[in-house]
């Protein structure tokens, strides 16, 4: 199978696809730091996905001006901040693209985002807890022809775990933040092994 994961500079849901067999390359407009840069294309997504045939695609969009985290941001004394609102129907569109994309397997990871990006409904939310990270972080999935994925830690309550922390308190900067999960990165490749 040949697989994209667009937006990622980990290279973590990448490896996790390689080690099942198939080709599998991660895209990003920075360099890659998971230490694979014979997989890892540097450039913009878009042109490898318009110039490539994929069986699935798995994108990280950037949430910085899609998350509910950064509401707080856009409306300040009442008013809202054009320059930040811009850059949120920026960041909508390209995740729209995404989901618009017809032919091809797809999942689009994101967190939670703000009731003003009106995206569409998420098919699936999930917690690296769930399956063997001891962290939370809400992680929301979109899905076209694929199943859900399911957790291998079912003992524990789908909004917290016992001695598990947050993540966002652990990681203070963006890029540590937005790596995939190792366990989630499994899963996917596991149960999206077609």
């Amino acid at each position: 199978m040949r697989v994209l994961v667009a937006c990622e500079e980990s290279q973590r849901v990448c490896m996790a696809f390689r080690e099942k067999g198939h080709i599998a390359f991660s895209c990003d407009l920075k360099d890659c730091s998971g230490g694979f840069s014979q997989y890892h294309i540097k450039g913009d997504c878009w042109s490898v996905i318009e110039n490539h045939s994929w069986d699935l695609i798995i994108a990280h969009p950037p949430c910085t001006y899609l998350s509910i985290v950064g509401a707080p941001n856009l409306v300040k004394n009442g008013v809202i901040d054009e320059v930040r609102y811009e850059k949120m129907l920026l960041a909508r569109d390209f995740f729209m693209r995404f989901y618009n994309l017809n032919g091809v397997r797809l999942c689009i990871e994101n967190p939670r985002p703000m009731k003003r990006c009106c995206l569409p409904p998420f098919s699936q939310s999930i917690q690296p807890f769930e399956f063997g990270d001891p962290y939370t972080k809400l992680t929301l999935l979109w899905l076209k022809g694929l199943p859900l994925l399911i957790g291998n830690n079912y003992s524990v309550n789908k909004r917290s775990a016992p001695g598990c922390v947050s993540w966002n308190l652990v990681h203070h900067d963006s890029e540590n933040r937005s790596k995939t999960f190792y366990g989630i990165a499994k899963a996917m490749a596991e149960q999206w092994d077609f």
